[in-house]
């Protein structure tokens, strides 16, 4: 869990320059740490109040301590007294921090691990691990060819900022503003008006709730993926 923010890429600021709302993915898996559904607080994201970044709103507490599926917790709780798991098995008290292992890592098997006769997009598809974990962080990379769903791109030259187990909720930035991202792996360039979007608070509001969009790399540029792993969720890439 963590945020992922773009720093200055020309040491000046130009109305050309990538707006931060479209490159600072967020990933927020730690219940305690999930602001109430409706914020929009976004000051320590490293955008501001004339980049607003998308935050998905509808991800809850209590699905964020259910999300990993049963078999991929690494902590499991304990069997009852009587050793026998009551069904389902989501009525049993999980743990405040249990982190979650992905299929990869739990079972090490070619079509969970994207490898052998699974190592293509058309052969390895996303795990019941990686559709829950996209429920939680719209904007992670959840698994090896999850490339068309959650890559960012930026332009060569610009360094990164990264803060781990911050507060506050999911970006839904692939969402939101994939019409552009794509726009900008085929150009190269930001033009004016992806600008004038990204300041628009009208249009984020209606976008934000739209289809996970898809944004394509593109030679001229640098992918920035961001995976779900991190220290506060305990997990680890799939590839």
């Amino acid at each position: 869990m963590g945020i992922i923010s773009l720093l200055g890429q020309t040491g000046n600021a130009s109305p050309t320059d990538v707006p931060p709302n479209l490159t600072n993915p967020v990933c927020i898996g730690t219940s305690s740490l999930l602001a109430p559904i409706g914020d929009t607080s976004d000051a320590t994201f490293g955008t501001n109040s004339t980049y607003p970044i998308p935050l998905e709103q509808t991800v809850t507490p209590s699905f964020i301590q259910q999300w990993c599926p049963w078999p991929l917790q690494q902590t499991p709780p304990k069997k009852p007294g009587d050793g026998i798991y009551p069904y389902p098995d989501d009525n049993i008290q999980r743990p405040v921090f249990n982190p979650c292992l992905s299929a990869c890592a739990k079972w090490n098997k070619p079509e969970y691990c994207c490898t052998g006769k699974h190592n293509t997009p058309a052969s390895c598809s996303p795990s019941l691990y990686s559709t829950q974990a996209k429920k939680i962080c719209p904007d992670a990379y959840s698994y090896a060819y999850d490339d068309q769903t959650s890559t960012f791109i930026i332009p060569e030259g610009g360094g990164f900022e990264i803060v781990f187990c911050p507060a506050g909720r999911s970006s839904n930035i692939l969402a939101t503003f994939g019409d552009q991202m794509r726009q900008l792996a085929q150009t190269g360039h930001v033009t004016r008006d992806i600008v004038e979007l990204a300041q628009n608070v009208t249009y984020i509001r209606e976008k934000n709730d739209g289809n996970a969009a898809i944004a394509e790399p593109s030679a001229s540029l640098i992918a920035l993926v961001i995976f779900l792993v991190c220290i506060c969720l305990g997990d680890y890439p799939l590839a």
